[in-house]
């Protein structure tokens, strides 16, 4: 009896691992082709042109859903992007989207990040990096810091209110909020897609180094 249980046992532990084999590549290719959807999906700007850095056809892309109010966003604007840019954006091994996901009615940072720029991504990400700079004082005196910043940026101050109160940007802003809400899931900042995979929260570099490591080893 003790030798049939073990072959019984035996025999449903081979079949149990038979049917595991036969369904890991389905399930496998099932994830690989949801995430590639996913990152068509994210490839393609809704209402804003993107504001990125590094070459089209690096072969990993990092989009950054971020709101300037986010303190996780703050850091890893100081203490991870540099390094980041360094290693791998610079060097043409990844190319980085920045997205906006205001979540509070700081949103107008997000729009004079948008007129500073003037569409060269060059000025947005310098935009962007002293507005984060000042987050605490934009969170405590946002009109003045705006100024501030704008003036700083070229603007003048009737130009950085005219920002504050376009219409037509704040709605597209809304409108990329929207999809990325509704269609990609993102419901906090920071989130990241790398290559499609969607990675909620504050990363560090030593995470996202070993992530795209492991990306190009593939390519």
């Amino acid at each position: 009896m003790i030798v049939i249980r073990r072959a019984l046992a035996s025999a449903l532990s081979l079949a149990g691992l038979a049917a595991f084999a036969a369904f890991a590549p389905v399930h496998l290719a099932g994830e690989a082709m949801a995430q590639s959807a996913t990152a068509a999906l994210v490839a393609k700007p809704v209402s804003l042109p993107d504001m990125a850095l590094g070459p089209t056809k690096a072969p990993v892309t990092i989009t950054e859903y971020a709101s300037m109010s986010c303190p996780h966003c703050a850091a890893f604007a100081e203490n991870v992007f540099p390094m980041l840019r360094s290693k791998y954006i610079d060097t043409g091994k990844v190319r980085f989207v920045f997205r906006e996901f205001p979540i509070d009615i700081k949103a107008a940072a997000s729009m004079l990040s948008r007129c500073m720029a003037n569409d060269d991504a060059g000025k947005f990400f310098g935009a962007i990096d002293t507005l984060f700079k000042q987050q605490d004082r934009l969170m405590t005196d946002t009109k003045d810091t705006l100024k501030l910043i704008g003036k700083q940026g070229g603007l003048s101050e009737q130009a950085v209110e005219t920002c504050a109160k376009d219409q037509t940007l704040l709605d597209k802003l809304s409108a990329d909020q929207k999809f990325a809400y509704e269609v990609l899931k993102v419901d906090a900042t920071p989130t990241f897609f790398i290559n499609g995979e969607r990675l909620k929260g504050a990363m560090s570099f030593e995470e996202l180094d070993e992530k795209i490591k492991s990306l190009l080893k593939n390519q």
